[in-house]
């Protein structure tokens, strides 16, 4: 028998993540804490050919969404003092595992459905809802795009009692002007173009820059000796203007 300082969680409930549907302004604690979670950004980049060169010049082109994934668990028939959701709930699934399963129990899909529920799409808004995921310092607002349930245990009348939900939510931004440092299509954004037949430096100035006399400007930053000699199929540095 084990004698010593009790376990703290005991006394002190372990904080739950909570999530939000922030459309209705419902919430609810999930029953057990992921014991991890990843976020995942990529910054998109696009690779641009130069002729001759041993590798291509790597172009910025879009910061790309925020994803955040992780594992739920659900248990009905054997949960500890550790279980989330209200007291109600508590008491209820501490009643419940001291029961025999074939008294009939909890079905653990009352719960899961709280979490997949949040895919179905609004009617008023025409999509589904936004959602704040909170977990002490983890705080993600977004969307569920994927949730994939696995069901692992089942009482003598094939009733779910355990389960597993792998969920992805992918972030969302909403009345919130984003930043754009130097758009596409500003000249002080370095750009690459690929020579056409009937190109000319005078041309892309003009198309670049707004300013034909500019042509120098491209020329020195591809060491262009002769302006009027350029090679269709030629990938041409159009430098920023500063």
């Amino acid at each position: 028998m084990y004698v010593g300082i009790p376990n703290p969680n005991i006394l002190i409930p372990v904080e739950k993540m909570k999530i939000t549907n922030l459309d209705s302004n419902e919430s609810f604690e999930v029953l057990y804490n992921p014991q991890t979670y990843t976020r995942h950004k990529e910054v998109n980049y696009k690779q641009v050919p130069m002729l001759g060169a041993d590798a291509p010049v790597v172009q910025f082109q879009s910061g790309g969404m925020e994803v955040l994934t992780f594992e739920l668990f659900f248990d009905s028939v054997s949960a500890g003092a550790e279980v989330g959701g209200t007291m109600g709930d508590r008491l209820k699934f501490e009643g419940n595992s001291l029961l025999p399963t074939i008294v009939g129990g909890i079905d653990v899909r009352d719960y899961t459905k709280k979490v997949t529920n949040l895919m179905y799409i609004n009617s008023d808004k025409h999509r589904p809802p936004v959602l704040k995921v909170e977990w002490s310092s983890l705080q993600f607002r977004g969307f569920l795009s994927q949730c994939e349930q696995r069901f692992v245990r089942f009482d003598e009348q094939g009733q779910p009692v355990r389960a597993y939900l792998n969920c992805t939510f992918i972030e969302h931004r909403e009345n919130e002007k984003l930043y754009v440092a130097n758009p596409l299509n500003s000249p002080d954004t370095t750009k690459y173009h690929t020579v056409r037949q009937g190109d000319s430096l005078w041309s892309l100035a003009a198309m670049e820059y707004g300013d034909a006399g500019k042509w120098r400007e491209i020329a020195s930053a591809n060491g262009i000796a002769n302006p009027r000699r350029l090679r269709t199929g030629e990938t041409l540095v159009v430098p920023a203007l500063v």
